[in-house]
């Protein structure tokens, strides 16, 4: 097989770099930065998995037509791809892995539904620098049908591949999933605002306390559109009842406790990572999920859409909020 791994961020170099370690055809499309220096130096991965440097063909375009895409490309980007790529990928099966819910219908509007995968990432990479990455800690990978039911072959034979690099699981349900992913990256903006490691934000109370929520106001929100959650490996939805039924104090110790220690190397959540690469994060396709739901029904999810004010501000003026400045511009919104 094939495969085309559009996008050279932290999840696209990671899986790339894995999927060739265990043998397979792999192909990278990458910025013109990562490209010069995956040809020049590989990619180099470090974290839980130890220190390597994996050599691959890459290129800044799609020159091959592949059995299988995997568009690792931020949400935004994904229309801009599949109309520069369209013709290469209408035969191939297409793995969409952004995070939030949008990323399979846009694609739908390109290529077949029934070429179109959906997928949970659950394993936890940084971006250093063009060709650098961190393997931050394990996790499943996660794929599921979209625009159909059942699991079928295609689905199965997916698994199969992606399980060389990753546990992976079949989902009959990976839309109830994707949208309790949103919880579990919901509080990346706060790091992002504040301009530190996860661990870094949240060994701080008070921004955990905004972050449990964070949590509430969306977890009210989906309770009153009748969306359903389903749990995933390693968050199952009972995390986030309890945690947002729980006095506030008690619950930001707990979250504290948890996110401090989800890497020994600093974590950096996808939307800083980002901000850091000078790109356009994906804060309107997650917290930004929140404040879209809630203005189409007309309800009000007045913290979250602070926080998605605060991202694109971060984003344009290149200045980081002070923590202070973080808790006097959300207190209000607090219940």
């Amino acid at each position: 097989m094939r495969i085309a791994v559009i996008g050279s961020g932290a999840i696209g170099n990671l899986v790339a770099a894995y999927l060739k370690l265990k043998g397979e055809d792999v192909f990278l499309v990458g910025r013109p930065d990562s490209v010069k220096a995956i040809k020049e130096h590989g990619i180099k991965v470090a974290g839980v998995r130890g220190s390597f440097t994996v050599h691959l063909s890459v290129s800044d375009s799609l020159i091959i037509k592949p059995d299988l895409a995997i568009l690792a490309c931020k949400t935004q980007d994904i229309d801009q791809v599949l109309k520069e790529n369209g013709a290469l990928l209408k035969e191939a099966l297409i793995l969409t892995v952004q995070n939030g819910i949008r990323c399979d219908s846009i694609a739908a509007q390109y290529l077949p539904q029934e070429n179109i995968i959906s997928s949970i990432i659950m394993f936890g990479a940084t971006y250093l620098e063009p060709g650098h990455v961190v393997h931050n800690f394990e996790g499943s990978w996660i794929i599921g049908r979209i625009f159909q039911a059942s699991p079928d072959e295609k689905l199965v034979a997916l698994s199969m591949l992606l399980d060389k690099a990753f546990p992976t699981i079949i989902s009959e349900d990976i839309r109830g999933m994707k949208y309790l992913k949103i919880f579990v990256n919901a509080n990346n903006c706060l790091a992002a605002i504040l301009g530190v490691s996860m661990q870094e934000a949240f060994k701080d109370l008070e921004v955990s306390r905004i972050s449990i929520a964070v949590w509430k106001e969306g977890f009210d929100l989906l309770s009153k559109l009748e969306i359903k959650l389903v749990s995933i490996p390693g968050f199952p939805v009972e995390n986030l009842t309890k945690l947002t039924s729980m006095p506030a104090q008690e619950a930001a110790k707990v979250f504290s406790g948890i996110m401090t220690k989800l890497s020994s190397e600093p974590l950096y959540g996808s939307i800083l990572q980002s901000i850091k690469r000078q790109r356009a994060s994906e804060i309107d396709y997650i917290n930004g999920e929140f404040v879209n739901l809630a203005r189409h029904y007309k309800l009000s999810v007045p913290l979250n859409n602070k926080l998605v004010e605060m991202v694109h501000q971060v984003e344009a003026s290149k200045r980081f909020f002070s923590k202070d400045e973080l808790i006097n511009s959300t207190r209000s919104l607090i219940n």
